[in-house]
């Protein structure tokens, strides 16, 4: 499984003169592909881009905005990864749907960059959000989801594999977020719960009893779903985040 996480790279941003086009100028807050990226996401907060429409060309765009195009290729490209564009090839670039899932999706990229004691703020961050998200579930959860969410339940009753457990018991959580009917809030829990899939296996391995005492919790959540009851759906999943985050916590200051 490994040990303890690698630490956290060091190096620092590079606070020189000025640079070229792209860097950031001296005395200025704004590198000139932030600006970039600003007057384009305008362009769509002002609704003069609404989600699937296409870009102007780019020579027409860079002199709309003032922009060179060399900039506003750094500033597509970063609206790009960010989900708010598309870049297809040969045919233009277009605005995508914006949906949740895109946008705020993205905060996983960062958080996998998260390393040693960071590990614990996301932790910290899934026992604010998760439990809020299970107690919206037990008020909206269909029949439909509740099976789903039952369905993980008998699935991890079969597993032994610590990564095949641990898979299941993310779906298990995934399922009840998505039934709590708010792709905001789904995409921020997944963005954030993700990371804390090695944490998981890592705990399976070291100590005895966790998939018993997992399939256990599991079990009262669910049965706080069926019940409908979001007090006691919050204070089961509340506990049951502070667990893995206490366990952590403790490895953590052992080494």
């Amino acid at each position: 499984m490994g040990g303890r996480p690698a630490g956290r790279p060091g190096g620092g941003a590079d606070r020189g003169g000025s640079r070229p086009e792209g860097g950031r100028p001296v005395g200025s807050g704004l590198s000139v592909t932030d600006g970039a990226i600003l007057k384009i996401k305008s362009l769509i907060v002002d609704g003069e881009l609404l989600p699937g429409a296409r870009l102007p060309n780019q020579d027409r765009l860079a002199a709309q905005l003032g922009l060179s195009r060399s900039s506003l290729r750094e500033a597509v490209s970063a609206l790009t990864l960010l989900g708010v564009l598309d870049a297809r090839q040969g045919d233009g670039t277009y605005v995508t749907s914006l949906r949740p899932d895109l946008l705020v999706g993205v905060i996983g990229y960062a958080v996998d960059l998260l390393q040693d004691r960071s590990l614990l703020e996301l932790f910290e961050v899934r026992r604010v959000l998760e439990p809020a998200a299970t107690a919206m579930a037990a008020t909206r959860i269909t029949d439909d989801e509740l099976a789903g969410v039952r369905d993980c339940l008998i699935r991890m009753e079969t597993l032994s594999d610590p990564e095949e457990f641990v898979a299941a018991d993310m779906e298990f959580h995934d399922r009840i977020v998505q039934a709590a009917g708010n792709a905001t809030l789904a995409s921020l829990v997944r963005g954030f719960s993700q990371q804390t899939t090695r944490v998981h296996v890592w705990r399976m391995a070291a100590v005895a009893g966790v998939p018993e005492w997992t399939r256990s919790q599991h079990e009262a959540i669910y049965r706080s779903l069926v019940d409908h009851d979001a007090q006691l759906a919050l204070a089961i999943e509340t506990v049951h985040v502070a667990e893995s985050e206490l366990w952590l916590r403790r490895y953590l200051e052992s080494e």
